[in-house]
């Protein structure tokens, strides 16, 4: 579902909290509405936005250390093809074919990360090797060296390309959301609840109104951000993946 309509159905249940307190405030009868009752309601509204609060900062931690790491994935695969490929160049001349099967291997990557996780939850995805990629390690493997520099190169241009495969499945088997549905899906139910007992006992008038839609607005949009993050390649705040695709200029450019 989109990050943006869930965090309208969070705003409208947090501040729907509000309206129902105040809906319900005047069906209350006096001994509902001793100070004794107030300072339980308190009291349990205390505890359950401390709850609350720590449930929220564990998500956002959570979805920011996703984001991180996979930004950082993502730079690593970037910089092993762009070593690789300056390995192959020093190699010499005979590695043009391998650099270019290199440059056609980019946009099959990109489209393969990228794919992945904009997948919908729930949707199984198989990983798949690209051809260019399973003909690009044939070739590295096949090459002739004549000497000792370019057994040297040979060896560590087959180790970089053995790391960015690794880091490749590494983002495959992370793919998808890290937040637990069940998480926010309490969250929100406390908010909630919290909204209810804010109208519960005080009446309404403007000043009170516009300060809940403010603060039901924050929530919704500290969401919005939590699922952004949880989600780093699509979304407002997805990761580009023009770096990747433009790591590696044309040849003989």
């Amino acid at each position: 579902m989109n990050d943006l309509l869930i965090s309208f159905l969070v705003f409208a249940v947090i501040f729907g909290g509000a309206l129902l307190g105040a809906a319900v405030r005047p069906l209350l009868s006096e001994r509902h509405l001793q100070p004794d009752s107030k300072d339980v309601v308190k009291m349990a509204t205390g505890l359950i936005g401390t709850l609350a609060a720590l449930v929220l900062g564990l998500l956002i931690a959570s979805a920011k250390s996703s984001f991180d790491q996979k930004t950082s994935q993502v730079r690593q695969v970037t910089a092993q093809i762009i070593l690789l490929d300056d390995l192959l160049a020093q190699y010499g001349p005979e590695t043009i074919p391998v650099r270019t099967r290199l440059r056609q291997s980019i946009e099959p990557l990109a489209n393969g990360i990228w794919h992945e996780a904009g997948a919908p939850a729930g949707t199984p995805v198989r990983f798949e090797a690209s051809a260019q990629s399973s003909a690009l390690e044939k070739e590295l493997e096949s090459l002739s060296p004549a000497n000792d520099v370019q057994r040297s190169l040979q060896s560590r241009a087959i180790a970089a390309f053995t790391e960015g495969a690794q880091t490749r499945l590494l983002l495959f088997t992370q793919a998808g959301g890290s937040i637990p549905t069940p998480f926010l899906i309490i969250l929100v139910f406390w908010l909630g609840a919290i909204f209810v007992s804010f109208t519960l006992f005080a009446p309404a008038n403007p000043v009170v109104t516009a300060s809940l839609l403010v603060c039901a607005l924050s929530f919704a949009g500290a969401i919005f951000l939590v699922l952004e993050l949880d989600s780093p390649f699509t979304g407002l705040m997805g990761i580009s993946s023009a770096t990747l695709r433009n790591a590696l200029l044309p040849l003989g450019s």
